[in-house]
């Protein structure tokens, strides 16, 4: 039995779904892979740090951070002075970086997965920004420590993007893109086909936590621009920014747009898309008009999808269902075995 530390930063919704995800799959671990796994070290923003050794009791954890309690109690060592001091501190073989993105720098995030790499961990994330910023940079990191930097959840979170294209399509070319990879306007605009104004739609998805008190990262297309920017930049070899991406977001799309494009057997959608342009990428997010042969067309509520253009599969696609953060924890999971799968 190969026994495996691990230590989190990062424990809101994901983080959570994720330890219950790894309790819940420890015997089928055991059994189908013969490796056992303990969480060593949680570090969070609001909730304080835990490290041991011996492994930090997760219901107790989930608890605590659930009644909005500091971890402290559950550490045998003195608190970290700060988040790098927390990775070097913890002894763990795979570090988890599962905190709020930065669209804008990929930092701290960045910066806490260098350190992890350096200090001879393994380094999965969740957080898109250093993928975006910081692809190249951590993969030769990751290389040269003879580790592994993976990232399976940062876009349409536990579908199996990335690993598609590390294994099953040996030696087909990325030509393009095209998806809905943006839920919360999925649903805001599914929304006002059912009658809501852009604003109550709004405070809908914000009221069931889809949207942010700030819902901006979303309606105005960021967060799915830097979707696209990590698609383009790990399955397509562009480093292309999220700034690069061509960006419109749906604040201007009218109740009477939406009932102009039902007449019409039509539906707006905010497609994410990238072609290649020479030796480049051009990454595109706008509102689009979607026709009912369009496979955008069925795509409904939180749901997502990318349908990818191959010069030997021109038609490829992936739908997720209604993801959620135990989606995203699958992602982490999916990749904590690969890894260990791969060594």
């Amino acid at each position: 039995m190969e026994n495996y530390s691990l230590a989190l930063i990062g424990f809101g919704n994901v983080g959570r779904a994720f330890a219950r995800l790894l309790a819940r799959k420890q015997a089928l671990l055991q059994e189908q892979y013969n490796i056992s796994c303990k969480v060593i070290g949680i570090a969070t923003g609001r909730h304080g740090t835990a490290i041991d050794p011996a492994g930090i009791d997760l219901e107790r954890a989930l608890t605590l951070a659930e009644s909005d309690q500091s971890l402290a109690e559950l550490s045998t060592q003195p608190a970290p002075s700060g988040m790098l001091e927390f990775i070097r501190q913890c002894p763990a073989d795979i570090l988890f970086e599962i905190s709020p993105v930065n669209h804008t720098t990929g930092q701290p995030a960045i910066d806490h997965l260098k350190t992890a790499l350096e200090q001879g961990m393994h380094a999965i994330t969740a957080n898109k920004g250093p993928v975006v910023h910081a692809f190249s940079e951590l993969t030769a990191l990751a290389a040269r420590h003879n580790r592994r930097f993976l990232y399976e959840s940062t876009v349409m979170d536990g579908a199996p993007i990335f690993s598609l294209f590390r294994g099953p399509l040996p030696a087909a070319e990325l030509r393009g893109f095209q998806g809905i990879l943006n839920s919360c306007t999925n649903l805001i605009l599914g929304l006002m086909e059912d009658g809501k104004t852009f604003d109550e739609a709004v405070k809908y998805a914000q009221s069931i936590g889809i949207a942010e008190t700030d819902p901006s990262a979303d309606i105005d297309g960021w967060d799915a621009a830097i979707k696209v920017s990590a698609l383009a930049t790990v399955l397509m070899g562009s480093p292309l920014k999220p700034q690069q991406v061509d960006r419109t977001g749906i604040r201007s799309i009218t109740p009477d747009m939406i009932s102009e494009a039902r007449q019409a057997g039509e539906r707006w959608k905010l497609v994410c898309s990238a072609q290649r342009a020479g030796a480049g990428v051009h990454g595109k997010v706008a509102p689009q008009r979607v026709p009912a042969g369009s496979p955008l067309f069925s795509i409904n509520g939180t749901s997502s999808c990318v349908q990818f253009e191959l010069d030997v599969l021109p038609g490829l696609g992936i739908v997720e269902g209604n993801p959620g953060p135990d989606t995203t924890a699958y992602g982490l999971l999916a990749d904590m075995i690969n890894i260990i799968r791969g060594m």
